[in-house]
């Protein structure tokens, strides 16, 4: 589609939803808004709900709505004295509608004129509708008028489209109002996140194990060690809390905040392995309850099959509960964690009270003595059993802090998420952590570390000290007994509810986050396979299908039992996230990006990489093998991801950062001055759009590949305005990706050729980053092209040596340009067999070429494109990689592939024949490291002016070559080059240059021809050219098998060579050679000896 077809498509779909003045006056009056019933006062406050609704508020008491982190006090003037008018026409005159409808009406259609317009044009008012993705959920369709519709001259098509309302916008208005869709249940903070993390924090940590940490650990470094939790948990909840809050934040939770910042290689390996990580929680959360289960049923001598498949059978019965409980929705699942969370609660109080109730002799034999400062005195020190450490000790409590996460992984459930998960995860932290560290304390100064649980040793008062005698048998105590909750507790059996609702709460809470974040990755479609399970049921979008999955996942893992092995794994995963959480903090803030703006300012940079550092000290803390599998999964996937190269842009600090890296190496750059060691050919090439001449882009970028600079420039023949499609579009960067060519394209409008090129030989590159040499293609059609043109072309030489640039001229037998294709049947499916990338090629009339003259090659308009036509003379897009006219299929298919696979075993020979700098002899030792060349040899030949001085020539040619480590086979020393061409030769330039001669008896000038060959020129040029001739011979004798010859470039004089006379030097010394680089530095050295 055309730049005007495209036009008059967006204006006719503005003109067929806008309502025209005339239109919204017949509508009722838009003016006409005020009630009955108004004061005479013309200001009126409006008060701005969350649902988009109006509100009029009492002048007297202005009210104001806290929208995120302002406060918005919209006024509205109104005009006295005006009636309401019902705009449905069944109300009859003098008839009013319910004031409440009428104003909400008014105000409706109020708001939706000021936001769509400013005044009367297309001009839009700053909303948010303008600035939600396309494909959002949450997208209305409304965007703002685009450049071209403001700028561009109004037409017969666009001229309706300024308007101030659209159709669709009154029809809204008019329309009755109705209930919004449900979105499906929307937690707020405290059911949404404080309380998911409450229970997950809250686990059997708190009744089975605390007593033992405190035992070994002691009061003072219990506390320590929750302490040292906490500090890892508050700084990754600071960091995670800026994360969401630096924009709107969807469902998937720590895998949604993680791949939107670090991109989709993190994102995507973390959202995987978090996934199963919380389905494998599951089961152990789920065993762990079984096993409760079955030891009460042992206790009481009942059984179902035995002690083990006891445990997969509750285990499973219990999962499919739990399944049914996430089936039916999000609403019941959060009233069963409301349930848990009581009960858990109420265990905890119990064990308080418990601790004041005096404790009969038997709950004092085994170590309970109530309240006793002498007891905390001597339980405040730790005193480590079993080879056990602080360390060890803290490993085994840090994955109780592992579930600050519950809340963030139903991030797209949660009403306000910057908001909610924020403040429920800090204050859950902050209970959680007072709690844990109240507990030590209570422990500690009730519970004794060991006790024989004999009531004798009570009365002798020795029940803590008969454990230390040697041979003693203490099974009580902190350090020995797991039960300690229950002993202090007021009634046991609520401490067993405790555990009940930690383990299944937990469990819960990890069937509903694995879905969850699963969903979300299957949904941008990283990995391959899995969209199955992206689709959600109902108005809250359920990820039944990953319910399901996870369920089974579960249900595997316990009928195989031995959870134990991979508990340390699955913690590990859960601290693998919080360290990207952090370090995707930090990465952010680092980039210093202007969209990094996060509500949330308690953080910083340096503190979220500490963050991070700890959490993967942590990770080898708690088992140093799996957090080494941990890193080598998640560096797997993150290689898997790299490789396949999803076709995603999520804007990550990753993008940001390279850009500032790239800016400031740049900036740095320009402050090292130049040294001929760190010299590098960066090239523009005059390509034309690079996928029109694919041999010329290919062979030059083998001379810059991953090494130096490549541009691929092109120069638009013609106005700006004329070629604003191909100045605009990104197509000719997707094909130098998709031949995976580093490489730039830059492209310039421009009246001539020369003018364009010598714009992109001043203005490419940035600073040191800029072009050093130029090449181009040889001029095919200079023979049959116009003079002018022609002068151009050499012109382009002239201006590249003025700015100091290398000039390189490469010819093949060949045409470089396939611009000028015509589709002829049956070559499509030759194409595609030959994986020909489809690249598609707007053509006007003027670019397709006529057939060459019998005998000469085919023509090629070098970079140059003609002027745009309009565009309903454009001939239909055709395929860049097509026939050119009149060629074989096997000929176009050779110049298409030419240069792009491994080049036949053969000679690269080198013609150094004048000392340039060396260019000549770097570009060719360059390209034949290349692999695509490394079965040629390098061949150098030089000439030497006495023939007695071969020998000696040609040592110090090898001794030259050998000091700039340049490796060759073979050097030869060419003693004749002097010597007078043969006649044949001479004549047949003097054919070659006939047509150009200036006509002097015709009254031709240099001044009015200047492209012409004058006598004097070919007198004062005698030598040269015959040196030109001379070399012809040589090459037709030495290098005519060669596989690519590069030899020096005659540099033009100015004012005394001409350009057809430069034209025939050129096209002698190239015409049926093989692929002939003609390169001349700029006599500036590029090669040393030195280290």
């Amino acid at each position: 589609m055309s730049d005007s077809e495209a036009c008059a498509d967006g204006a006719g779909g503005d003109r067929g939803s806008a309502l025209t003045s005339s239109q919204a006056a017949k509508g009722g009056g838009f003016r006409q808004t005020a009630s009955e019933d108004e004061s005479d006062d013309n200001m009126e406050e409006i008060e701005l709900l969350e649902n988009g609704s109006k509100r009029r508020s009492p002048r007297k008491s202005p009210s104001k709505k806290k929208l995120g982190r302002f406060h918005v006090k919209i006024i509205n003037e109104k005009e006295p004295g005006k009636r309401s008018v019902k705009r449905n026409g069944n109300s009859r005159k003098g008839t009013l509608s319910s004031p409440r409808r009428q104003e909400s009406a008014d105000d409706a259609m109020e708001h939706s004129l000021a936001t769509h317009s400013f005044g009367h044009t297309v001009e839009a008012l700053p909303s948010l509708d303008h600035y939600r993705n396309r494909f959002s959920l949450m997208a209305t369709g409304k965007q703002r008028p685009t450049l071209h519709e403001l700028h561009e001259p109004k037409t017969l098509v666009n001229q309706a489209a300024d308007t101030p309302v659209d159709a669709g916008g009154l029809a809204e208005i008019s329309a009755a109002p109705t209930t919004p869709a449900s979105a499906g249940v929307k937690f707020g903070w405290i059911k949404g996140v404080l309380v998911r993390c409450l229970l997950n924090i809250w686990g059997v940590m708190l009744f089975l194990r605390m007593s033992w940490i405190v035992g070994q650990a002691g009061v003072g470094f219990s506390i320590l060690i929750v302490l040292m939790a906490t500090v890892v948990t508050v700084l990754t909840t600071l960091s995670m809390s800026a994360i969401c809050t630096n924009g709107e934040v969807k469902g998937g939770g720590a895998y949604y905040m993680i791949s939107r910042s670090l991109g989709p290689q993190f994102g995507g390996s973390i959202g995987l392995i978090f996934s199963i990580a919380n389905a494998i929680a599951v089961a152990m959360y789920v065993v762990g309850f079984a096993e409760v289960v079955r030891d009460l049923l042992v206790d009481n001598g009942l059984k179902i099959v035995d002690p083990q498949n006891d445990v997969r059978i509750i285990g499973e019965a219990t999962l499919i509960l739990l399944l049914g409980i996430t089936m039916i929705g999000m609403a019941w699942e959060a009233r069963a964690q409301l349930f848990l969370l009581l009960l858990l609660v109420i265990a905890m109080v119990n064990m308080m009270v418990g601790t004041f109730i005096p404790a009969p002799d038997h709950e004092r034999a085994q170590g309970f003595q109530n309240y006793k400062v002498e007891l905390l005195r001597q339980n405040f020190g730790p005193d480590y059993r079993d080879n056990e450490g602080f360390f060890s000790i803290f490993s085994i409590f840090f994955p109780a802090a592992t579930g600050i996460l519950a809340g963030a992984n139903i991030s797209g459930d949660l009403k306000d998420a910057q908001m909610a998960i924020p403040k429920g995860t800090l204050i859950a932290i902050a209970m959680t952590s007072v709690s844990y560290a109240g507990l030590a304390v209570v422990l500690g100064a009730c519970m004794s570390r060991e006790a024989t649980g004999d009531i004798a040793d009570v009365i002798a008062g020795n029940f803590t000290s008969a454990c230390e005698e040697v041979g003693a048998d203490c099974e009580y105590g902190l350090l020995n007994n797991f039960s300690v909750a229950s002993l202090i507790s007021g009634f046991a059996p609520l401490v067993l509810a405790g555990v009940f609702a930690a383990t299944l709460s937990s469990a819960l809470a990890s069937l509903v986050s694995a879905p969850k974040v699963f969903q979300a990755l299957c949904k941008d479609k990283i990995f391959p396979k899995i969209e199955f399970f992206a689709v959600g049921t109902g108005a809250g979008d359920e990820p039944r299908r990953a319910y399901i999955l996870a369920f089974f996942i579960a249900a595997a893992c316990i009928a195989i039992g031995e959870l134990n092995a991979i508990a340390p794994i699955i913690s590990n995963f859960f601290l693998m996230s919080y360290a990207l959480i952090n370090f995707s903090c930090f990465s952010a803030s680092l980039a210093k990006s202007p969209g990094w703006r996060p509500a949330f300012r308690y953080y910083n940079m340096w503190v979220a990489l500490l963050a991070a550092v700890l959490c993967m000290g942590v990770m080898f803390l708690i088992n140093w093998y799996a957090a080494l599998i941990t890193i080598f999964i998640v560096t797997a996937l993150y290689m898997y991801v790299h490789n396949t190269k999803p076709e995603i842009n999520w804007g990550s600090s990753n993008q940001a950062f390279i850009y500032k890296q790239a800016l400031t190496n740049t900036l740095k750059l320009n402050q090292i001055p130049a040294h001929v060691k760190t010299f590098r050919p960066q090239i523009i090439a005059l390509t034309g759009p690079p996928e029109c001449r694919p041999a010329l882009v290919h062979f030059v970028s083998h001379i810059t590949k991953s090494t130096s600079l490549l541009i691929c420039g092109a120069v638009l023949t013609g106005e700006q305005n004329t070629n604003l499609m191909e100045l605009l579009t990104d197509s000719h960067e997707k094909w130098l990706d998709f031949q995976k060519i580093k490489a730039f394209p830059a492209m310039v409008a421009s009246p001539t050729l020369r003018t364009g090129a010598q714009a992109l030989m001043q203005i490419g590159g940035l600073g040191k980053i800029k072009p050093n040499t130029i090449i181009m293609g040889f001029l095919g059609k200079w023979k049959t092209e116009k003079p002018q043109y022609v002068h151009d072309y050499v012109g382009i030489i002239h201006d590249a040596f003025d700015l100091n640039l290398g000039v390189g001229v490469l010819r093949i037998k060949e045409s470089f340009d396939v611009s000028s294709a015509l589709n002829t049947p049956g070559f499509t499916d030759y194409v595609e067999e030959e994986k020909v990338p489809d690249i598609k090629v707007e053509i006007t009339p003027s670019s397709i070429t006529e057939e060459g003259q019998e005998g000469e090659e085919p023509v090629e308009p070098l970079a140059a494109e003609p002027p745009n036509t309009p565009a309903e003379s454009k001939i239909p897009s055709v395929d860049s990689t097509a026939l050119i006219k009149g060629q074989p299929i096997d000929v176009v298919i050779k110049s298409m592939q030419k240069f792009q696979g491994k080049m036949p075993k053969g000679n690269i020979d080198v013609w150094w024949l004048l000392d340039d700098g060396g260019l000549t002899l770097l570009i060719p030792h360059l390209i034949s490291m290349k692999s695509n060349w490394e079965k040629c040899k390098l061949r150098v030949f030089a000439t030497t002016g006495k023939k007695e001085q071969i020998d000696r020539e040609k040592m110090n040619m090898a001794n030259m070559l050998s000091k700039f480590r340049i490796d060759c086979s073979d050097v030869e020393i060419i003693p004749d080059l002097n010597k007078k061409p043969k006649e044949e030769s001479l004549r047949r330039f003097k054919e070659l240059s006939k047509p150009w001669m200036l006509d002097e008896e015709a009254g031709e000038t240099t001044e009015k021809f200047p492209w012409k060959i004058s006598k004097e020129e070919i007198i004062t040029l005698k030598e040269k050219t015959n040196r030109q001739i001379r070399i012809r011979e040589l090459l037709v004798q030495h290098s005519q098998e060669a596989e690519l010859i590069v030899m020096s470039l005659p540099i033009p004089r100015k004012r005394t060579c001409s350009a057809y006379m430069y034209m025939c030097w050129l096209e002698t010394l190239s015409k049926d050679m093989p692929p002939i680089l003609l390169l001349r530095g700029n006599q500036t050295s590029v090669l040393t000896h030195y280290s």
